[in-house]
């Protein structure tokens, strides 16, 4: 079984552990992934459970999403008003963040048994805590830009051991060539060791250099959750559709952590209060509009675990 604690990132967990998560033998029964699901995580960084969520949860988060970002689904002229706060990392600026972390409907989602069992099989344990994240609203780009977007990591590849966490993005809306989206390197992954080694020493290790690398596009439908390593050189697509919006749930999972007694009290207080993670990553909605428009969610006993306010 993975052994790990986590270590705090700006906007995405990750994990000190002794085994690379594509290194892990298994010892619990695969409960969501199939074994070619699983050697394709494992080998390209990446996997999509179809149908992680039922089609009504999808469909009563998309009209809460339109109704907090306060757009018309049906009024493009809508959809361009300017982003409420900066966000401090800079590549997230215009990218259609939506500053909602703790609504019900968001919480039904991460308490869903078949994303838990998912991450379940992805770190081959069941005490997992569930990130606190938030949601996503894209239009088409007005102006015709870069049409092949940017990659990325989100964690820093020059340290070693090279770091470990997990993340995951629930599509809301069908995602394809047209509406942009996810894309990534599985190359990348899949050779990162012998890559590495032709690279400067002075690479940038957030960005890789893509010469003669191929970005691969990500198809998903409604309600399919993408759960990806954050050793996944990866990026967004821009959305350059004639009229179609792109729309996600971000919800990944990571070990828990009961002893930490700190970080599992802020998550409370954040559950409790509606408030957003006190990280540069997540600016905040400055209209304060969960704790005007909502109430504090209902947990199951499932999700009392995955927060943290009852012990695994």
């Amino acid at each position: 079984m993975q052994q790990a604690t986590q270590l705090k990132r700006d906007s995405h967990p990750t994990t000190v552990a002794t085994t690379q998560l594509k290194d892990i033998e298994k010892t619990l029964p695969l409960r969501v992934l199939s074994r070619d699901d699983w050697e394709h995580w494992t080998t390209k960084g990446y996997v999509i459970v179809r149908q992680a969520v039922p089609a009504a949860n999808v469909e009563r988060l998309v009209d809460l999403l339109w109704k907090f970002d306060e757009k018309d689904p049906n009024d493009p002229s809508t959809w361009y008003a300017p982003q409420r706060r900066e966000h401090k990392m800079k590549e997230l600026n215009n990218t259609g963040m939506l500053e909602i972390y703790n609504h019900q409907y968001l919480w039904d989602n991460r308490m869903e048994q078949r994303i838990y069992d998912a991450f379940v099989d992805i770190w081959d344990r069941e005490d997992l805590w569930v990130t606190i994240d938030r949601a996503n609203l894209n239009p088409p780009k007005k102006v015709k830009g870069n049409p092949n977007g940017f990659i990325h990591w989100d964690v820093d590849t020059s340290i070693r051991p090279l770091p470990i966490g997990v993340q995951a993005v629930l599509s809301l809306k069908k995602q394809d060539g047209d509406v942009g989206g996810f894309q990534c390197v599985p190359y990348l992954f899949e050779h990162f060791e012998d890559w590495v080694q032709t690279q400067p020493d002075d690479r940038d290790p957030m960005h890789p250099e893509m010469t003669g690398q191929s970005a691969v596009n990500i198809d998903m439908e409604q309600g399919d959750l993408m759960i990806f390593n954050s050793l996944l050189a990866h990026g967004v697509r821009p959305n350059h559709s004639d009229g179609r919006v792109r729309m996600a749930q971000y919800i990944s999972m990571h070990p828990a952590e009961w002893d930490n007694e700190v970080e599992r009290q802020e998550r409370i207080r954040l559950w409790r209060d509606l408030d957003h993670p006190q990280r540069d990553a997540f600016p905040g909605d400055p209209r304060d509009w969960e704790k005007h428009n909502a109430t504090t969610a209902e947990l199951t006993p499932l999700g009392e675990k995955l927060l943290g306010l009852s012990r695994w």
